[in-house]
């Protein structure tokens, strides 16, 4: 306890240094922060990538998935306390002299802080896509090829790391981590993502596996909250420290509790196991439209155009388990969109065009 006292405290003395001499950067550190998002893995890195490369795309799905579910059994796990509240609550500062730290609309989190969720989600799909990308570059075999993939290498992966240095950063920077939390999360992300570079399984994965993971990673979740629950242990301890210490009360959002982000992944990846053995997308992604570069770009263009769309649509707060059924809808309709709707819509649309022309 004395131990992490004294690493939250010095890292409360690092955010007091970036709020005081990164004020310039504000804007771009509030920028990285909604970068980091996990919930940008499935507006607008998923609909590139599996329109480019289906398989990517998937196992970028998988990964932010199970990389979210393993992100909430960790901050169950180790009770990790936020910036913004612990400063009000802890007992190391004398005469009442806490260190006075600036709030954001964004650094209202609810959840526990260890490990960062928005680094772990960044540099699990980061990985993914650098990995994808280089094992195009990796097949090259002539002399001149093989030094262009070492710089390729090196530019991907430097462009990984500042991306995720500068999530990190932006994270500690608006109070809603300690630096130990957001390192914690970044290699918690490469190890998940690392782990599926071996996992080919989910590549040909039935909608009856999708179901059968989707209720496992539920019931696991749901289980082990009931009994800690039942040993007098409340997992949501984090919430009511979140909403007594927010300096402001409408930055609170039912949005980043642990139990949305739980539901809104598990509705992405039965979404995506629903689209994937569907007869839209076989009939589509499966047909002879799919090699074609307008295909892939029209399905990319109207993919990102609707997915945005979504973003209009505001779920009702005021009855929490109607909030939790609609998030899961929403969220495995945007996977489904991706996957089969827009896909289908386009291939018929050509279709119909191919006709006209004959």
């Amino acid at each position: 306890s004395i131990k992490m006292d004294l690493l939250h405290s010095n890292g409360v003395l690092i955010i007091q240094h970036l709020q005081r001499d990164y004020r310039a950067y504000q804007d771009f550190l509030n920028f990285m922060s909604h970068v980091g998002d996990p919930r940008n893995i499935f507006s607008i890195y998923f609909p590139l990538w599996f329109q480019l490369n289906q398989v990517v795309g998937t196992k970028m799905i998988w990964v932010a998935v199970i990389g979210d579910w393993f992100n909430l059994i960790f901050k169950w796990i180790l009770f990790g306390h936020r910036p913004y509240w612990w400063v009000q609550e802890t007992m190391i500062y004398p005469n009442q002299s806490s260190p006075c730290l600036e709030q954001f609309p964004i650094t209202c989190e609810t959840g526990p802080g260890s490990p960062s969720g928005h680094a772990m989600g960044s540099s699990c799909v980061w990985y993914v896509m650098v990995t994808a990308a280089l094992s195009y570059t990796v097949r090259w075999k002539d002399k001149s090829a093989v030094t262009l993939h070492r710089l390729t290498w090196s530019f991907l992966w430097s462009i990984f790391w500042i991306i995720q240095i500068s999530v990190c950063i932006s994270r500690v920077f608006i109070a809603t981590h300690f630096p130990h939390q957001v390192i914690l999360g970044v290699f918690a992300g490469i190890l998940v993502a690392e782990a599926f570079e071996h996992t080919p399984a989910i590549q040909t994965a039935s909608l009856r596996m999708y179901i059968k993971t989707n209720l496992f990673l539920f019931i696991f979740a749901l289980g082990f909250y009931l009994v800690l629950k039942l040993l007098d242990i409340d997992l949501l301890w984090s919430v009511p420290k979140a909403k007594k210490w927010c300096a402001n009360p409408d930055w609170i959002n039912i949005d980043t509790t642990p139990f949305a982000g739980l539901v809104r992944n598990l509705g992405a990846l039965f979404g995506l196991g629903f689209g994937i053995n569907s007869e839209m997308f076989i009939m589509s992604c499966k047909g002879k439209n799919s090699c074609k570069i307008s295909f892939r770009i029209l399905c990319i263009a109207a993919s990102l155009a609707t997915l945005q769309l979504y973003n209009f649509v505001k779920i009702p707060t005021h009855t929490e388990y109607l909030f939790y059924i609609l998030s899961f809808c929403k969220s495995a309709a945007m996977p489904l969109t991706v996957v089969a709707l827009v896909p289908y819509c386009v291939h018929s649309l050509m279709r119909t065009t191919e006709k006209k022309l004959n």
